[in-house]
């Protein structure tokens, strides 16, 4: 087993499988030797109907995990074999059931004594083992059903990802991706306006001179994404959030958030009651974001931006 020392828990669905297949084929050879013509896949099902009630195959997907399709391909297989037969349901004849067939039942007594041997030798392997291996895929089960194997890997690689991520101020060295990052967007569903050449060109001059703040996201070192917080003479809106951009090499990061959060934050600590925006409704991620941090739209639009289409609010203080 060196290849599993080398891989460790990376191969954990390989050497299932390998288990798996390995006890499948113990298990044909048993059921050949009991006499019992059952393929291993068909257990589960021929267990259920073996307790004597009918049953449909809804139901017996529900009882054993399985899905509808698959018991439903089950039991085609076994209705070819003679071992069960569909019959209409009593109590609903728009439903059908099935259950065990005469010769069903009669290789069931001898899958009886086949599970009592069955159960002893699996026992017997336990007690060799120093892990109870029955209950350790019970504990699986319960946890994976709470929280897939999926969601904790994205959550893994989100917090891995996350320590490569820092939200850091604005400096004149990161004048160019400022403007890079945000002419990439801009120009990808609009056209520059003047507004943003000056805002672009001159940070310092139309941002940060006249009380603003620029936050720029680093990754592994690298400026990948930025955000302003423009101070605004306006006396409804202390403070307009814009100028967000993040390279699409990186996006699904979860750097927006972050520098939008910085944003806000900023806001509150210089006092701010209320942030405003101006969007549009293509930027759709963006928008999801701005929901996301409590942004409402406002139901009235006097656009800076041609391309504006959607404003929103983020009241601070109450």
């Amino acid at each position: 087993m060196d290849f599993f020392n080398q891989t460790g828990k990376l191969a954990i669905g390989s050497r299932l499988r390998m288990l798996t297949d390995k006890i499948t084929v113990d298990a044909a050879a048993i059921y050949k030797m009991f006499g019992v013509d059952l393929k291993p896949k068909w257990f589960p099902v021929f267990f259920v109907l073996s307790q004597g009630e009918a049953k449909t195959i809804t139901a017996i997907a529900k009882e054993i995990g399985h899905s509808h399709p698959s018991v439903s391909n089950i039991i085609k297989e076994m209705v070819a074999k003679g071992l069960v037969k569909e019959t209409k349901d009593k109590s609903d004849g728009r439903r059908n059931v099935v259950m065990l067939s005469a010769k069903g039942k009669k290789m069931s007594n001898s899958f009886a004594e086949q599970c009592i041997d069955v159960t002893t030798a699996i026992e017997q392997i336990t007690q060799q083992t120093r892990n109870d291996l029955w209950r350790a895929i019970e504990e699986w089960e319960n946890l994976l059903s709470d929280k897939s194997l999926l969601e904790r890997v994205k959550e893994a690689q989100k917090e891995r990802v996350s320590k490569d991520i820092r939200i850091v101020p604005y400096e004149s060295c990161y004048q160019s991706a400022f403007r890079a990052l945000n002419e990439a967007w801009i120009t990808a569903y609009f056209r520059m306006e003047e507004a943003d050449y000056k805002a672009l060109e001159h940070p310092q001059e139309y941002i940060l001179d006249k009380g603003g703040f620029i936050f720029v996201a680093l990754y592994k070192d690298e400026p990948v994404g930025v955000c302003a917080l423009c101070k605004l003479n306006n006396p409804v809106y202390d403070y307009e959030l814009a100028k967000l951009a993040v390279s699409p090499v990186v996006q699904g990061k979860g750097i927006g958030v972050l520098l939008c959060e910085a944003v806000v934050k900023k806001a509150r600590e210089l006092g701010g009651k209320k942030v405003f925006i101006e969007s549009n409704t293509l930027l759709k991620s963006a928008i999801h974001i701005y929901r996301k941090l409590g942004f409402k739209e406002l139901p009235e639009y006097h656009t800076t931006y041609e391309r504006g289409d959607i404003q929103m609010e983020l009241i601070l203080e109450e």
